[in-house]
């Protein structure tokens, strides 16, 4: 049974903080992560319904989130401002279908 073998502890100080640091860095990382997928995905889901308002509400609020994500550099720019591109589009398609 392979496990992982055992981390050992920074010997120099500025090593015990650099561990630190990490830890507390990784968390914020992984709750901005966490939040911009959380994002993308209720407005995929309002998409999905067919509700026009609650998507277009959704969207907005998702820009300001992955806008926010990308600036952090948690995600890529370009993946950040792909997204917003594809969702923009369905938003926009559903406004026009919602019109025909």
């Amino acid at each position: 049974m392979a496990t992982k073998p055992k981390k050992k502890n920074p010997r120099l100080a500025s090593g015990r903080k650099r561990v630190r640091q990490d830890v507390k860095i990784n968390a914020a990382n992984t709750s901005l992560r966490s939040k911009y997928r959380t994002a993308v995905k209720n407005v995929e889901k309002a998409v999905l319904a067919g509700d026009k308002d609650k998507a277009t509400e959704l969207f907005a609020k998702m820009q300001k989130v992955v806008d926010i994500v990308a600036d952090k550099g948690i995600f890529h720019k370009n993946k950040a401002a792909r997204d917003k591109s594809r969702l923009s589009s369905k938003v926009k398609g559903l406004a026009a279908a919602a019109a025909a």
